[in-house]
């Protein structure tokens, strides 16, 4: 099956004034750091699509969370799904995804301070303290790896800094649209400064933000849509040697809140902030992250090392009938743990500035779901366990044949496993899954009807190349081409509320498991900078073709409530032109 879909972006954009540059650059460079080039490369001089922002113009749009530079970058969308607080359902060019199924990998990365976040959940939270933002399109499967076939976000958080310096933040927000909703209060604090001499500073921040709730429930007339979120914050940067600079960061973040703020269409107009629902749901959550960066130089170039470790997990309570009455109430849990490495060396040998290194990643995931309400009076459904091994080799070059003309060309291996076991209908309420109290069995091949669960393991391996050229046709003009491909994982369904439907299907196939899905994009492009680059204009236009396309199948059951499957539906093709000025 062939689909084909066309579309396109136009966006007129201020992202990064030049005087806004400092803190990426010269006065009047933006540095894009996604090339993972030693020092970055000025944003008018690299042959992508990418916007960065900069910690003053995020200042300047009062940046609180990725969903508000939905509207500032074409072609992409950074919203949350509605099923859960803080999921990610990010989108670019077309490539996206809309699940809060844990095990279902992103189109679009995002990447904080260097290390990549494999769980779309937990992403979508407040974010204070920034240091700019990168939004790249296009597939990045040579640099980043599988999964961001849509593109990718880059988050960096603002280093520690060698003079002090600091800042206090209060606001506040009041009752709206003749006094709906109640008060919202935010808070920051953040201080940055030398420790020991001018080779060690240190950076200390601490967030915190208490919505009262947007909306009114008319079920009981209570304020709905409370949040309270609380991050803590801490930075050090060594300078141990003229050659070798240390920077370690460390982040905990709780949340807490009412649960999916849902209308019910068939009771409300979708123009309407009217609501009623039974059951207000709650959000209990807790983040992790810890990243280490060693940059060395060694010879011509730097050899970067970037650790990172992240563990995240929620509980929640939803109304996913979104009426007033008891019909269909889901309750999850979730405990997700990953940790990275990525070892890289960058520099200029002769005509060829070379980027290459080798990248390795575990994670573990853990997710059970209940089903409450007048569809479910005694069952309480499963969930499963995942682990997820990767491992990468990459490397991608610009070779100057001659003074205006660049080929650029790389190539990433990826090598990745997934092993899961999955606990259909959980025998009894007090059993977990996120506790390991679950018992799973069954086996490959699969026997339908067997509903106590499985378990099942599945590879991938690929390569992603990439191929470009660039032409600099003048001072602050460059048009350029280019040809590359992403990989997204394939992996299996950690909510399976038909046992034997899937395990039929698991039977036919051979496995439980759905497949990679593949982009080729090509990019043309032109990009033009006044003088003072305080002026520019990005033009491009693509082409994606997209195979073994991953969809998610919602169907209505009359046992479950809903039954999702996920296929390989077909192939597609994409094609569409952005604008920014």
């Amino acid at each position: 099956m062939a689909t084909v879909l066309a579309g396109g972006m136009m966006c007129a954009n201020t992202a990064v004034w030049a005087d806004d540059a400092a803190s990426n650059g010269t006065d009047s460079t933006i540095v894009v750091t996604a090339t993972k080039k030693a020092g970055g490369e000025d944003i008018t001089t690299a042959p992508l699509a990418v916007t960065v922002f900069s910690g003053k113009a995020l200042e300047g749009r009062q940046f609180q969370d990725m969903q508000s530079l939905s509207y500032s970058v074409p072609g992409v969308s950074l919203d949350s799904v509605g099923t859960f607080r803080g999921v990610a359902n990010f989108s670019i060019r077309g490539l996206g995804i809309n699940s809060s199924i844990p095990s279902i990998d992103a189109a679009v990365g995002t990447v904080v301070d260097g290390v990549y976040i494999a769980a779309n959940a937990g992403l979508v939270l407040d974010q204070f303290d920034t240091g700019s933002v990168e939004v790249v399109r296009g597939p990045q499967g040579v640099l980043f790896g599988r999964n961001t076939t849509g593109g990718a976000v880059l988050i960096n958080t603002a280093d520690p800094t060698f003079d002090w310096e600091g800042h206090v933040r209060l606001s506040g927000e009041g009752p709206v649209d003749g006094g709906r909703g109640t008060l919202r209060g935010t808070g920051q604090l953040v201080v940055s400064g030398p420790i020991v001499s001018d080779t060690v500073a240190i950076r200390l921040g601490v967030y915190h933000d208490s919505d009262g709730g947007y909306f009114q429930n008319l079920y009981n007339g209570a304020n709905f849509g409370k949040s309270e979120t609380t991050v803590l914050r801490a930075g050090l940067k060594a300078l141990v040697t003229d050659r070798l600079t240390i920077t370690a960061k460390g982040e905990y973040l709780t949340m807490s809140g009412d649960g999916a703020t849902t209308q019910g269409h068939g009771l409300f107009s979708r123009d309407s902030f009217d609501l009623s629902v039974d059951n207000p749901g709650y959000i209990h959550g807790k983040s992790r992250f810890a990243t280490i960066r060693a940059d060395w130089q060694v010879g011509p170039g730097t050899l970067t090392d970037i650790a990172g470790w992240r563990h995240y997990d929620h509980q929640t309570s939803n109304d996913i009938d979104s009426t007033p009455q008891p019909l269909f109430n889901s309750l999850t849990a979730l405990d997700q743990e990953q940790w990275s490495n990525e070892l890289r060396w960058s520099g200029k040998l002769g005509p060829l500035d070379l980027t290459t290194g080798g990248y390795l990643f575990h994670q573990t995931i853990a997710y059970e779901e209940n089903r409450a309400g007048a569809f479910f009076p005694t069952t309480y459904y499963g969930g499963g366990t995942e682990d997820h091994h990767v491992y990468g080799l990459f490397g991608e070059g610009d070779l100057h044949l001659a003074d205006a003309l660049t080929l650029t060309a790389g190539l990433r291996w990826s090598y990745e496993k997934k092993s899961v076991g999955l606990t259909f209908v959980r025998p009894r309420p007090e059993c977990s899954v996120v506790q390991g109290t679950c018992p799973v069995s069954g086996t490959n091949p699969f026997v339908p009807g067997e509903d106590n669960g499985l378990t099942d393991a599945d590879h991938w391996s690929s390569f992603s190349p990439k191929f470009g050229l660039s032409y600099k046709l003048g001072e602050g003009a460059l048009a350029y081409a280019s040809w590359t491909r992403g990989q997204r994982s394939g992996g299996y369904n950690l909510r399976v509320t038909q046992p034997a439907a899937f395990e039929e299907i698991a039977a036919a196939q051979g496995t439980a498991a759905f497949g990679p899905e593949r982009v080729d994009q090509y990019e043309v492009g032109l990009k033009l900078a006044s003088k003072d680059k305080r002026a520019t204009l990005n033009l491009a236009g693509y082409r994606s073709g997209v195979r073994g396309v991953q969809r998610e199948i919602n169907v209505a059951s009359a046992d479950s409530g809903l039954a999702q499957y996920i296929y390989n539906t077909g192939n597609a093709r994409i094609w569409g032109g952005e604008l920014e000025a």
